[in-house]
């Protein structure tokens, strides 16, 4: 379940709530009881890129690896990438 950022435009009260897709958003504000909650617009906390798991585990025979040998290596993602050559 995604969590949504909620802010109450009355008294700017911050606040998060797991909630199902389908759940009516919520109005009331539980600091000040005004019916003035708004959904924020939030960045998602993670993002998958790269080859990992989601891209070899669950494919069988000659599709495991289909981002080639071209396709960076995890160790990529934290910075520890060797240096590329330009000549």
């Amino acid at each position: 379940m995604p969590i949504y950022a909620y802010q109450c435009s009355a008294c700017g009260h911050e606040m998060e709530a797991l909630q199902k897709m389908s759940d009516a958003p919520l109005t009331e504000c539980p600091s000040c009881h005004a019916s003035a909650l708004t959904k924020k617009v939030t960045a998602a906390a993670f993002r998958l890129g790269g080859g990992g798991w989601y891209e070899t585990d669950f494919k069988s025979g000659n599709k495991k690896n289909l981002a080639g040998n071209d396709a960076p290596s995890s160790a990529c993602g934290t910075g520890a990438c060797p240096a590329s050559k330009t000549d």
